[in-house]
């Protein structure tokens, strides 16, 4: 058994502002919406949604012997996430993308962290996550009480709204406390994201529609005739509308600290020609800017 204390501790130590703890088992009920969101044919321009249906379904399937899941979060919000400035007419990057791809800098933390737990304890096993695994991350960082999943999909957290990336360890044993989900409904009556959303891509029933989401069409699928109004990678236009996101602390982890200025002529006009120096490389904003593929 291990103690969630000592997650939590290691957690912090290696930079992550928040983290839960669940069991690790079945997730019958949004397994079920995400198979009837898929056979409404919304994911049809995401191929890899339909592979490994099982394992998402299950998350003991990715590993053998996992009976803890643990998601941890990191604040990544910078001073352009209220968004742009009025009349702003270049290129727009979303505020994640600002910062080194966020793959890479999470799966480091979580190694960090994984290595720290097995000096305590030397029968741990694990294996780490963020975003391009076959798990339900929102769903279970809700169930590890982080936050809410609100109307744009996103997780919403009491503490740093939305602006939030997601992290997440399977371990083969068992916590000796396990959080629980946040009595709270963040959205309530409100729909500023839905007629904020340009593209009109925010379902009623809190999920996307990616043949339209303009942050889907500019990382996984070709843009299509739809306008992009400006974005060239991400969007934020329903995080920066959502009240929860207001008068929140920037980011204090130094790895999220934006590594470039969009807002200057020199990043503009790379942004303009695509053609990208070596800081840039290291963003999502080289994944954008190659062809995308199903």
């Amino acid at each position: 058994m291990i103690c969630r204390k000592d997650i939590l501790d290691a957690a912090t130590a290696v930079g992550f502002n928040l983290c839960g703890t669940t069991h690790c088992g079945p997730m019958r009920e949004i397994s079920f919406f995400f198979e009837k969101w898929l056979s409404e044919g919304y994911g049809d321009t995401l191929g890899y949604l339909h592979r490994y249906t099982d394992r998402r379904a299950d998350p003991r399937l990715l590993m053998e012997g996992a009976q803890t899941v643990v998601v941890c979060a990191v604040n990544y919000r910078n001073p352009l996430s209220g968004g742009y400035p009025d009349g702003f007419e270049g290129a727009k990057v979303a505020s994640y993308a600002l910062n080194t791809d966020y793959h890479v800098t999470i799966k480091d933390m979580l190694r960090r962290m994984l290595a720290m737990l097995q000096t305590t304890y030397p029968t741990l096993e694990g294996r780490m996550f963020t975003d391009t695994a076959p798990l339900f991350e929102k769903a279970h960082a809700e169930r590890a009480g982080l936050g809410r999943i609100g109307r744009n999909s996103l997780l919403i957290t009491p503490e740093y709204g939305s602006f939030v990336l997601l992290g997440e360890l399977l371990l083969n044993l068992r916590c000796d406390e396990y959080d629980t989900p946040l009595e709270w409904q963040p959205c309530k009556g409100c729909e500023r994201c839905i007629k904020q959303c340009p593209v009109g891509a925010i379902n009623p029933n809190r999920t996307i529609d990616p043949r339209r989401c303009i942050s889907a069409r500019t990382l996984e699928t070709n843009p299509g005739e739809l306008s992009l109004h400006g974005w060239v990678c991400g969007c934020d236009e329903c995080q920066s509308i959502c009240p929860h996101n207001h008068r929140k602390p920037l980011a204090n982890n130094p790895l999220f600290t934006p590594r470039f200025d969009p807002l200057s002529a020199e990043i503009q006009a790379q942004l303009s020609s695509r053609t990208l120096d070596d800081t840039l490389h290291s963003t999502p904003l080289a994944r954008a800017f190659r062809t995308k593929k199903q």
